[in-house]
């Protein structure tokens, strides 16, 4: 089972940068596909960014351009890579790990069994 501990959240101004990390201490990193989700109070957790076990990323729209996922199998982490920051990025990000081995990765939270405690992005004007 996969165990999941994310790092690198903070506050940056608009335009900023910054860069999540998602160590991943179970057995299957390598084989499985990992995704980025955000939440903000009283929404529903939505996607943001994935990457597939052989290193095919997706994007939702309103990252695209901006954000840029990867993974290092050797350490065990997928990274998140934030630049040209908005206000509206302000959310606790997720890592999470399909369990359920998906052809592709899910966009959605139901495709992922193992997730991260969160980090909090805010990003001020």
């Amino acid at each position: 089972q996969a165990q999941l501990a994310e790092s690198g959240g903070g506050t940056v101004q608009a335009g900023g940068s910054l860069k999540l990390s998602c160590v991943n201490s179970g057995r299957a990193f390598s084989t499985s596909h990992t995704a980025w989700f955000r939440q903000v109070p009283g929404k529903e957790r939505e996607f943001v960014a994935a990457i597939s076990w052989s290193g095919g990323q997706t994007y939702d729209d309103s990252v695209k351009g901006r954000f840029t996922i990867s993974r290092d199998n050797g350490e065990k982490t997928v990274y998140l890579q934030m630049n040209s920051l908005k206000v509206e990025d302000t959310a606790i990000y997720y890592c999470a790990v399909d369990t359920y081995r998906s052809l592709t990765p899910p966009r959605s939270t139901q495709g992922y069994g193992a997730w991260g405690q969160g980090t909090q992005v805010t990003v001020s004007s």
